[in-house]
């Protein structure tokens, strides 16, 4: 082994008994204060990241005043606040296009179930309603439903228009200023309107 290598030059061994140096705080930023500033507290609004150093004592006492809308307005306090719901990310409407909303085709945009349509992408046609030899699926009518078709005189697989045709007829046919209060008259136009509206509530028409 060599003694005077260059690294042994470079060895240092701390004396038994020695404690290693604690580094040293940096004087409390209050005025006429020397302790040390161990603590932090924030500089302001338009300063984030930036920190006063305090001691513990005035670290406190800037807390207790410390406002972070100080400067602003009510209404720049609201808006801030309500920016805030989203963690102050700008928000789009449900179904809103946001590269049409911005653009001059702003009133092109679809929402809802038109706008989910026009996005999705179906090179098979398998969703589009006019597609030729689709199969049409019968939709199981229930009794009540049944009941109100043999009222207004149509067959179960009767489409919406003929459903609203029909019912402008009978309701014309059947109102009571059209025969001079005949109560037989009159029940029959309260349950045409009772089907029509039954039919409605579920789909038909």
């Amino acid at each position: 082994m060599k003694l005077d290598s260059k690294y042994f030059d470079r060895i240092r061994v701390r004396r038994k008994g020695a404690r290693p140096a604690e580094p040293t705080a940096p004087e409390c930023q209050w005025d006429g204060c020397s302790k040390p500033g161990t603590h932090r507290a924030p500089v302001g609004r338009d300063a984030e990241g930036q920190y006063f150093m305090f001691c513990v004592d005035h670290a406190r006492e800037y807390n207790k005043g410390y406002n972070y809308f100080s400067g602003l307005s009510d209404g720049e306090i609201a808006r801030y606040q309500k920016e805030a719901l989203t963690g102050n990310r700008p928000t789009w409407k449900m179904g809103v296009d946001r590269s049409a909303a911005s653009g001059p085709n702003q009133s092109t945009a679809k929402s809802g179930s038109a706008g989910a349509q026009a996005r999705m992408r179906d090179p098979h046609g398998f969703f589009n309603e006019t597609r030729p030899n689709r199969p049409v699926r019968a939709r199981k009518v229930k009794s009540l439903e049944a009941k109100a078709f043999e009222t207004l005189g149509l067959a179960a697989n009767a489409t919406s228009t003929e459903i609203k045709t029909r019912y402008k007829e009978l309701v014309k046919q059947h109102h009571p200023d059209a025969n001079g209060g005949d109560r037989g008259s009159e029940d029959r136009f309260r349950a045409v309107i009772q089907a029509y509206q039954l039919l409605k509530q579920s789909g038909f028409c």
